[in-house]
């Protein structure tokens, strides 16, 4: 890593130049290394030369909660297990050749945008791989979606084809449809003919019906009463072809030498914590230099373990001990979950082995320094790292290191990757010196390629320097040392402004999360007639304290954790006095802020939850 120093401007005199280097040291701006250098592969490439010719024979994806054979196809060796799903590269390859000849054949073309909505199983793990390998573009879509966003971001993007599952969780996703718009019901497959899916054409489903044993793909009757409310819905087990003889494969193979790496790979919506989320576009380049969640561990011949579809800590546990997992990402509630479950087998006398877990990333959000000890002491996370990374950044742009001092995995989220320059800029986009709370811009190849189809909205999040450089506003507020490593602070329309100054909530939950009464904390802004904004904070208790904490005493911390400014005025307790049981959350574990906020006005409205703040008047002597 380097400080960026600033380029002295033209017709400087010596005595500038030598007082702007002096200065350059104690900018918030810095640079990643520089090797490995960047790969220019495509994905397919880089599949075939980097892991399916060196790791062939190697573990590649454990489906736990599907049967050795879910999609037909000949019968795989599955590592000799009998249990679940067990492949190793060489079988994972041969599902996504017959998936990507079935594409084709499906009439899937080279730009096609391709929806998906499922959880965690084999056939999506394939369908990446497999749409990457003809140039088709993945829509990746939140399985939590009700119907009208749905549709809105199906009809966004011009999807053409849409993989889903019959149901997941509360979600009955081809029932749901076929009960909203009747044409799906009297279409013919490959050719739906919905005005409200003008776009959409072919509609595919994934067996996920548990059978008796209670995996997926088990019970084909009742699969078969699901897929039959929509008559165009197309069993994914038609689709693939395993022939390997034919016009198809040559196919294949034409149209993945013809791949650039600066082509749209994925469409990523970003995950609406504050508001209605935006396709953001994602090319080979960022997949094929610093891949991500799955692709993270393909790329280095590593295996992923799919404990189950959805979110489940004892299905996460149990894999743990019985595969001998080395590593566990995710965001710092699931390892929360995870760590809740282990401890309550042990309290019930369970033996919990975890001693083979070594690493992981915890990413999405801060892990406070009580809760990295215990996920250390408990789970054996000793090389445990935190990752900063955005949807409009796919790549992971900030990271820590395993033998980074704890307080530094716990209170930064690193220093950047290699290829990554960021900085730290006021509002009028101006670097701040070291220490100096702003905005947190990154730049490089992780840079995407635009929102798709919001010319306006791309334009806005690109800020082009003096030198024409290309730098994304993420939208986070960051506190930079002179180390380099950067501290997240939050969203910048989380910041709370009380009476003027500035405080950020992640500040607050840290402090309110020591406490081992306190599990999880939220804090957000509620409105102040005098002050404009005081501080507002959600708890969610810890159940197995000693004793539940007043709202006063969860003020107290704060007050005696940090400067008292910060103490909530208002405080809740998830399951009392009307709040829900849970923090709203994201699929991906991040708490919904703009949601939050919304509860605490309505609450505050009811006089509900005042933490015995001083009054309007004591605020203006």
């Amino acid at each position: 890593m380097s400080l960026l120093r600033p380029r002295p401007p033209p017709n400087a005199s010596p005595a500038r130049i030598a007082k702007l280097l002096r200065r350059a040291v104690s900018l918030s701006a810095v640079e990643g290394p520089t090797h490995p250098p960047l790969v220019r592969q495509t994905f397919p490439e880089y599949f075939a030369t980097e892991i399916l010719a060196k790791h062939a024979s190697r573990p590649a994806l454990i489906s736990r909660s599907e049967p050795p054979r879910p999609h037909g196809g000949p019968f795989p060796q599955n590592q000799l297990v009998e249990s679940h799903l067990a492949w190793d590269f060489g079988e994972f390859d041969a599902h996504i050749q017959a998936l990507a000849r079935g594409l084709l054949d499906m009439g899937v073309q080279k730009g096609d945008r391709v929806g998906v909505v499922m959880g965690n199983n084999s056939a999506y793990a394939v369908l990446q791989w497999a749409c990457a390998s003809i140039g088709a573009i993945v829509v990746t879509l939140n399985p939590a979606y009700r119907l009208p966003e749905l549709v809105s971001t199906l009809n966004l993007v011009s999807a053409k084809h849409l993989f889903i599952v019959p149901s997941l969780r509360s979600s009955t996703y081809v029932r749901t449809l076929a009960s909203a718009f009747p044409a799906l019901a009297q279409s013919a497959p490959g050719n739906i003919q919905e005005p409200n899916l003008p776009s959409l054409k072919n509609l595919i489903v994934v067996d996920n019906v548990p059978g008796a044993d209670g995996r997926v793909s088990g019970d084909l009757k009742k699969f078969e009463e699901e897929r039959e409310v929509a008559r165009c819905a197309v069993d994914f087990r038609e689709v693939l072809v395993w022939r390997e003889d034919g016009p198809l494969k040559t196919r294949v193979k034409e149209l993945a030498r013809g791949l650039h790496c600066d082509e749209v790979m994925n469409l990523q919506f970003t995950s609406g914590t504050t508001g209605a989320p935006k396709a953001v576009s994602v090319t080979y380049r960022h997949y094929s230099t610093a891949l991500i969640r799955n692709l993270a561990a393909w790329s280095h011949g590593a295996c992923i373990v799919y404990p189950s579809e959805t979110y489940s800590p004892p299905a996460i546990v149990d894999a743990i001990v019985d595969e001998r997992c080395t590593a566990l990402h995710g965001v710092p509630t699931h390892h929360l979950g995870v760590l809740h479950e282990v401890q309550r087998r042990r309290a019930e006398g369970e033996t919990v082995d975890t001693s083979s877990l070594r690493t992981g990333i915890a990413s999405g959000a801060p892990v406070p320094i009580e809760m990295m000890k215990r996920l250390i002491e408990q789970l054996n996370l000793n090389e445990l790292t935190v990752a900063f990374g955005m949807s409009p950044s796919p790549p992971v742009s900030f990271q820590t290191n395993p033998d980074d001092p704890i307080i530094k995995r716990v209170e930064t989220v690193g220093r950047p990757l290699p290829h990554v320059k960021a900085k730290i800029v006021d509002e009028h986009k101006e670097t701040v010196p070291v220490g100096t709370p702003g905005e947190i811009l990154v730049s490089g190849y992780l840079v995407h390629k635009g929102y798709w189809e919001d010319e306006q909205q791309s334009e806005k999040a690109i800020v082009r320097d003096p030198e024409g450089v290309a730098w994304m506003s993420t939208g986070d507020e960051g506190i930079m040392d002179e180390e380099g490593y950067l501290k997240v602070v939050g969203r910048i329309k989380d910041i709370i402004i009380r009476g003027g100054e500035n405080l950020f909530p992640v500040q607050i939950e840290n402090v309110l999360t020591t406490h081992p009464a306190i599990s999880q904390a939220a804090a957000v802004a509620v409105p102040h007639p005098v002050l404009g904004e005081v501080v507002g904070a959600l708890i969610v208790r810890e159940t197995n304290a000693p004793r539940q904490l007043s709202r006063e005493e969860v003020r107290e911390v704060v007050a005696q954790g940090m400067n008292p400014q910060n103490a909530p005025a208002w405080v809740w307790f998830t399951g009392e006095d009307g709040v829900p049981d849970e923090l709203p959350k994201t699929a991906s574990g991040k708490v919904m802020k703009h949601v939050l906020r919304k509860w605490a006005k309505d609450l505050a409205k009811k006089d509900v939850g005042r933490a015995g703040a001083p009054t309007a008047a004591t605020y203006t002597s």
